[in-house]
């Protein structure tokens, strides 16, 4: 590693009396990767809008090149040569990838855009992370992985000498994720500095060099790359977690969940399974695969050609949300910030949603009720917030899981589909949701995960269902369930003719 690009001298950031930062010094070097981890809510966003310049600290000093910088906005950091990738990506789906790459500071002749000079700028900057695609074509049609190596070819298009990476793996697949790391590798070589934020402690020995912890708004330690997840999480967490995926297995009664032959076409096809008391079965699968399609049938969210889906002995109609959430299903949706939440509403209000007309009378809301319901539920599951008022788009993504968790616990759901349910969450808060998952199971309930996390769905699961190309294409016990084994169903060749 080289020189230092960038230094935090003990910053500090308040927000209405709330500490965010405390005190904190680190620095980044020339050709490292310096991954952030904490918690959320530890101040790692607030840490990196600062670098960006979106916030300025209160106190301390941010050091650029050895020279003390004052940032005030984000057009100041990118003239020192930083930029950030954010997890919501700076593009414009309707433009081609040239005009992305040259928007505001487009090549002209003769006061007409030089299209030429814009083709070959663009053709220059993705040639220099090794992307392969075509200038020409719209941003949007493009992948979440290309999409972000065009942010990062943009950025570097710039002279960007420090490159802040937002969990730049949050949505992408391994297969993807690796493609991203053989680009972040070769900027290294080239002497990029950057920082990486992430929540995946198994891609953090992998491509990280330091690794400044965390917690509380507080650098807790800064450790090598190789300090091991047990180290890490101590760090993170402040104690020992002695089971990352925390599973309990028990009896296995009845079937509460019989999905027969569900179709719909070009999404699924034939979908069979069925799901016990007390049983976790894991859908495990690649990107497109049809998994969360098949989660939204069942939850009655997205209706389906043929097919049946049966909870507790009884067939549920199509398409009928109110029918399966009667039936005691429950969906944690994937997007918990799109689908699953209302962002402007409070905790309380959140809580209540799904048992706002069962616990109403003469078409009157319960809300003496459902607040009482609410304000043991939130202590039940430990929902860290200021109160039953507080808007739920300022919890961490952690406590904003806990609270769809939540609603179904209102609703006395037992048959839990969860779509995702950790994703973007912090290693603690991971722990306590599959707690969650324990306690649904322990009373009688059952769950069907999806997952892209390999390590979660093949450890929380008592079964694994593998779907490639909208069929599930294989099921392995809990002993057989592997890594290598469910990639090599999930990548199996499936005649994709039958699935018009």
């Amino acid at each position: 590693m080289g020189e230092v690009l960038l230094r935090l001298e003990g910053v500090s950031k308040s927000f209405g009396g709330i500490k965010a930062v405390r005190d904190v010094s680190l620095d980044v070097r020339r050709g490292e990767v310096h991954v952030l981890l904490g918690e959320n809510g530890a101040g790692k966003s607030t840490l990196i809008k600062m670098i960006a310049g979106v916030h300025e600290p209160d106190t301390g000093r941010i050091v650029v090149d050895g020279k003390e910088v004052r940032i005030p906005d984000t057009r100041t950091s990118e003239s020192l040569g930083i930029a950030t990738i954010h997890q919501e990506l700076n593009l414009v789906p309707e433009l081609s990838v040239a005009e992305n790459l040259t928007l505001g500071r487009t090549p002209r002749k003769f006061g007409l855009v030089d299209r030429r000079a814009v083709r070959k700028y663009a053709q220059e900057a993705i040639a220099r992370i090794g992307l392969d695609v075509d200038v020409n074509r719209k941003v949007g049609t493009l992948g979440v992985a290309r999409q972000q190596m065009i942010e990062i070819a943009k950025a570097l298009a710039m002279d960007a000498r420090i490159l802040i990476l937002d969990e730049p793996t949050a949505a992408l697949t391994r297969t993807e994720t690796d493609i991203l790391f053989d680009v972040v590798r070769d900027l290294r070589e080239q002497g990029v500095a950057m920082v990486f934020i992430s929540h995946h402690l198994d891609e953090i020995e992998e491509i990280g060099d330091r690794i400044t912890v965390l917690r509380d708004g507080t650098a807790v330690d800064t450790v090598s790359a190789g300090a091991g997840e047990a180290e890490l999480v101590r760090l993170m967490v402040g104690r020992s977690i002695d089971d990352l995926y925390p599973r309990r297995r028990g009896e296995v009664g009845d079937v509460v969940l019989n999905v027969e032959g569900l179709n719909q076409s070009g999404v699924f096809e034939d979908i069979s399974l069925e799901v016990r008391a007390g049983e976790v079965v894991g859908i495990a699968g690649l990107m497109g695969a049809g998994r969360t399609e098949v989660l939204r049938a069942i939850a009655g969210a997205d209706s389906y050609e043929s097919g049946s889906v049966t909870v507790h002995g009884k067939r549920l109609p199509k398409k009928d949300v109110a029918a399966a959430v009667g039936r005691g299903v429950g969906l944690v949706p994937e997007d918990r910030k799109n689908s699953g939440l209302v962002l402007e509403a409070s905790v309380a209000e959140n809580l209540g949603y799904a048992t706002l007309r069962s616990t109403g009378r003469a078409g009157l809301a319960d809300l003496r009720g459902q607040r009482r319901r609410s304000d043991e539920v939130a202590q039940q599951l430990r929902i860290r917030m200021a109160s039953l008022d507080q808007q739920v788009r300022g919890l961490s993504g952690g406590n904003q899981q806990k609270v769809v968790f939540g609603r179904w616990s209102m609703a006395g759901s037992d048959v839990l589909l969860l779509d995702e349910p950790t994703r973007g969450v912090d290693v603690g808060a991971k722990v306590e949701i599959y707690e969650l998952v324990n306690a649904i199971t322990d009373a009688g309930g059952g769950v069907l995960l999806v997952s892209s996390d390999l390590p979660e769905v093949i450890s929380m699961s008592d079964r694994v269902l593998v779907m490639a190309k909208g069929r599930i294409v294989g099921e392995l016990t809990a002993e057989e369930a592997t890594q290598d084994a469910v990639m090599s169903l999930a990548v199996k060749e499936v005649d994709s003719s039958r699935v018009r």
